[in-house]
């Protein structure tokens, strides 16, 4: 079946004119993300030459994914909009909600049981607005999305920061908060800041134990995790099209990693391939008679220097296995460095669990590479060091990964086979260990490896690696094993060396599944009721923001001043606060619960001004907005870098925080920010971050003025009588600043 047929041949119909209008408007070649963009104007008749990195333009995008953590919150605002349907062919997919504990057949039925109440709301949503729904055990979010709805050319949002994924089959695919969901499937205009081109020039072919995740991992040392930051990274050079599309899309996920808007390769024989292999020939065929509006224009490839604002070259042939961290995804070090590096800092060199999927690395190709080296556990006389874990990415992979005896390879070994789900690599891990709070290692083939995030250990430290690399670190139970040049002592005490990891981009015998898990809208979705329990601990409707009183923010108290990295996983944790995604009351318990604060280097530990002592940041939220005190929070660099969870902003927008003031922010929370009504602002000097102090009551003026371009004053009012005045800049352009004034964006949609 080939979902929203009808929608991709219109789209396809009229690609190519719209490419060759935006290019004789433009006079010049374009990228290939600029031909998608173009395509994608939300009114072309206003197409001009759109200055990258500046102006907002407005898009339509062709669809909208959501994971079920973040759709509850989406949903909600949704059913507040006032529409009938969804505008745009929008999904729902139950992945995030599944502990990974004993197993799958342990797993997925206690998953049901404990969030019946949020995925019966769910299914009932989605049904009611004619929203494609998942079941819980269909598969994460972007494997789903890659066979079933991913298409070169298209444009799609969802509400999760990997999105990206898509960009594996050609795709202009961009993680955003829930409120930019329901701007979509409302119908409304999408505004999205003109990103900056990234290009990467990719030479050569893999061999051997590299992998394509060994592309991301070293680009994402060369970039950091914010150096992508309001840019597409497009890929292109002859290296390209020896990639699988699954290898491609691993590539593109972990673009968020280093802050990018989204990532994308041209469209070519692999993804061919995999459309057809994926039951979507037609698809295949409409992209082919495309295909030369699929890629840059032969102009931007001989003379990229010109046409993209950076260029980065990597050379596959000779490209070394990465591993990545710890706490940073951005730690980059290859294989033949990181035993020195383990040694001198430090490290547990005991190589505790092996991880391996994730919406980065749970492919057939992926599964297939990793079960070759499952089997010379065997062949070579070896045990293993370390227990494994797999979570497969959809029912389709594990049906096929079963029929074609991979998943036995695993289990031969001990592997423990869990939900097609996100599972430990989202914080839903139930972890068993004799102390959960002991310095340890982890090697999993996931994308994020901040503090805490996997299985709450502080203290655990994760790394990232391809699949193959963590099967065979799993296989040695040692940080330091290399295995293209190290060897393990077999049952026989001989050495011995493990082969290269083989296997296939695609099943020889074809995909194969049972039931993928997809549940169809109702014909009628007006007879479908919704009822949400006003007692329920999981769901909660929403209220609307109030908006702006229309005075200057004053002698606002300091929540709190974060000190280093402070992602959203520090802002609102995941794992088992996952599930009050629906109810916003509750999960605004966690706010910045692991924030680091700057003036006693502690986590939750904040200065109430109303009793003089310390309590958590919640709390002493909760105080202030009961006697009907403002506040605001200072922070570092790239703030809210990691998730796409819009919770990360509505949780201080909830506890009456006005303002966020950073020396930088990630684009997804700044959007988000924006959305529900509040100033994220930056320091335009940012040594003024050291000014702060713990007692100041802090002052925004200049708002009876704000406007696009226009700096706001910072008053900081010391405890010793003394203050300093400090500039303020901010990003918002007129309709942002409107969503300030209504109260959120969500407000200005009612007005009208």
């Amino acid at each position: 079946m080939v979902y929203d047929i009808e929608m991709l041949r219109q789209f396809y119909s009229s690609y190519a004119e719209k490419v060759e209008n935006a290019r004789n408007n433009l006079g010049r070649a374009m990228t290939l993300a600029e031909k998608i963009l173009y395509a994608h104007l939300y009114n072309p008749e206003k197409l001009a030459a759109f200055r990258r990195g500046e102006d907002y333009v407005d898009f339509r995008p062709d669809r909208v994914a959501m994971q079920d953590a973040t759709a509850q919150m989406a949903l909600l605002q949704f059913m507040n909009a006032g529409k009938e349907t969804s505008a745009v062919p929008a999904t729902v997919h139950c992945d995030h909600l599944i502990q990974a504990y004993k197993g799958v057949k342990v797993d997925l039925p206690a998953a049901c049981e404990t969030n019946k109440e949020v995925y019966d709301f769910l299914k009932s949503v989605a049904s009611r607005y004619g929203i494609g729904f998942w079941r819980p055990g269909a598969g994460i979010i972007h494997q789903v999305v890659l066979e079933n709805y991913a298409f070169p050319g298209g444009m799609m949002v969802g509400t999760d920061s990997h999105t990206p994924n898509a960009g594996g089959l050609g795709m202009i695919a961009i993680g955003v908060g829930g409120a930019d969901a329901v701007d979509v499937m409302t119908g409304m205009e999408w505004e999205l800041k003109m990103p900056k081109l990234i290009g990467v020039k990719l030479n050569g072919k893999l061999e051997g134990w590299a992998a394509p995740k060994d592309v991301i991992l070293k680009l994402a040392g060369i970039l950091t995790v914010k150096g992508a930051t309001n840019a597409i990274i497009e890929y292109f050079g002859e290296g390209t099209a020896s990639l699988s599309a699954t290898g491609k899309a691993t590539i593109c996920n972990m673009g968020a990693e280093v802050g990018a808007t989204t990532s994308l390769f041209p469209f070519d024989e692999e993804m061919k391939k995999y459309l057809c292999a994926t039951g979507r020939e037609e698809v295949a065929a409409m992209a082919e008679a495309n295909k030369d509006s699929l890629k840059a224009d032969d102009e931007v490839l001989s003379d990229p220097e010109n046409y993209y604002d950076r260029i980065i070259e990597i050379d596959l042939s000779s490209l070394e296995p990465y591993i990545n961290g710890p706490f940073t995804p951005d730690a980059a070090c290859p294989i033949s460095e990181f035993a020195a590096k383990v040694k001198s800092n430090g490290y547990p060199q005991r190589m505790e669990v092996g991880l391996i999927g994730s919406c980065t690395n749970s492919s057939y190709q992926d599964l297939s590479r990793a079960a070759s080296l499952a089997r010379q556990v065997k062949a070579k006389g070896l045990k293993m060091a370390s227990p494994l874990i797999i979570n497969p990415g959809s029912e389709q992979v594990y049906c096929t990964s079963e029929r074609d005896g991979m998943i036995a390879d695993f289990e031969a070994v001990g592997g423990v086979i869990m939900t097609n789900a996100c599972g430990p690599c989202i914080g839903q891990w139930k972890r068993v260990t004799d102390d959960p709070t002991r310095a340890n290692s982890i090697v999993t083939s996931f994308n994020r490896n901040f503090a805490k995030r996997a299985d709450g250990n502080p203290n655990t430290h994760a790394f990232v690696a391809s699949p193959e690399l963590a099967m065979a670190l799993t296989i040695a139970g040692d940080l330091c094993f290399n295995p293209l040049t190290d060897t393990l002592t077999n049952d026989k005490g001989e050495q011995v060396k493990l082969d290269a990891p083989v296997g296939d981009t695609l099943p020889a015998k074809g995909f194969t599944v049972d039931d993928n898990g997809y549940v169809a809208p109702a014909a009628d979705g007006k007879n479908v009721s919704i009822s949400i329990d006003p007692e329920s601990q999981r769901l909660q409707k929403l209220a609307p923001f109030a908006p702006w009183d229309g005075k200057d923010l004053i002698d606002m108290p300091l929540l709190i001043k974060t000190q280093g990295k402070c992602t959203t996983d520090h802002i609102s944790m995941a794992g088992p606060w996952l599930r009050f995604r629906g109810h916003l009351e509750n999960i605004s318990d966690n706010m910045l619960m692991g924030a680091v604060n700057a003036f006693n280097g502690k986590t939750n530990s904040v200065y109430n001004s109303l009793t003089g002592g310390y309590e958590a940041v919640s709390a002493v939220a909760k105080q202030y907005k009961a006697k009907g005190i403002s506040s605001i929070v200072v922070a570092e660099e790239n703030y809210g870098e990691g998730s796409s969870r819009e919770h990360a902003a509505m949780e201080p927008r909830f506890l009456n925080v006005k303002a966020i003031l950073a020396k930088s922010f990630a684009r997804i929370h700044e959007t988000n920010l924006k959305k529900q009504g509040m100033l994220a602002l930056t320091f335009v000097n940012k040594d003024d971050y050291d000014k702060v102090q713990e007692h100041d009551r802090i002052s925004v003026l200049g708002l009876d003025t704000f406007a696009p371009g226009k700096p706001l004053k910072v008053v900081l009012r010391h405890e010793d009588g003394t203050s300093d005045t400090i500039e303020a800049s901010h990003t918002y352009n007129d309709m942002q600043i409107a969503w300030f004034r209504a109260g959120s964006a969500l407000n200005t949609f009612r007005k009208q």
